[in-house]
């Protein structure tokens, strides 16, 4: 059985799915646009629920947390990391795994170096560290949310409705496309040392949005990751 709750943290009312009583607890965390709902239903299915205490999050502004609606300040990623350790502290986790795609596997980094004591091991997969021209000329490309396949747009019509997608959307691609304005492009690269946990990275050989060449920056720069 999932638990579908709320709780506050942050002064904003965040949204969770949980299951499973093992002693490890673990969060995921869902990529742009995402939430425990269309992006962890197989994982909260199927994850060993006697090894693992399961918790899916909704980011601020995404899934069922909003509101606040989704905005992209500078410091958009700190904020989510914040949130998302505080959430597991608001629910008694002393301390836990985090497993992050995209968006959220940057979070997750972030939240590994920022908060070591809390994190027992990290999994990150499509993530980056920067952002480079290239990479806004990518993003650029999935901006117009009509043109997106069916298969990937639908989940998150339903979720949304058009209008808010198409606009988070945008604002998004806006919001990362920032980071490619500093000299090195740089998200997290500075903090990536600072990721004492075990970490393993995985990454898709043919990620349509993100280069394979920052997985690799992200292997080399946290010792003994995988």
């Amino acid at each position: 059985s999932v638990t579908s709750a709320k709780i506050e943290v942050n002064g904003v009312h965040l949204h969770y799915e949980q299951t499973g009583e093992g002693s490890h607890a673990v969060l995921l965390l869902p990529g742009m646009l995402g939430c425990g709902q269309t992006d962890f239903g197989p994982q909260l299915k199927s994850m060993n629920k006697q090894l693992f205490t399961i918790v899916a999050w909704d980011p601020r502004g995404y899934g069922q947390s909003i509101p606040p609606s989704r905005d992209f300040p500078p410091d958009f990623f700190e904020r989510d990391a914040k949130d998302a350790v505080e959430l597991m502290q608001a629910l008694k986790f002393k301390k836990f795994s985090l497993l992050g795609w995209s968006d959220g596997g940057i979070t997750a980094l972030i939240a590994a170096a920022k908060y070591p004591t809390l994190i027992h091991k990290l999994v990150v997969w499509g993530a980056n560290a920067s952002v480079t021209q290239e990479d806004v000329r990518i993003y650029n490309g999935i901006r117009d949310v009509s043109k997106w396949s069916e298969k990937v747009k639908k989940p998150l019509e339903e979720i949304y409705g058009h209008k808010y997608f198409a606009k988070t959307c945008e604002a998004w691609v806006d919001g990362i496309s920032r980071f490619a304005e500093k000299s090195d492009g740089n998200i997290c690269r500075q903090l990536l040392p600072d990721i004492k946990c075990p970490t393993f990275i995985i990454h898709g050989e043919k990620d349509p949005l993100v280069p394979r060449a920052h997985a690799e920056y992200i292997h080399k720069h946290i010792k003994g990751s995988r």
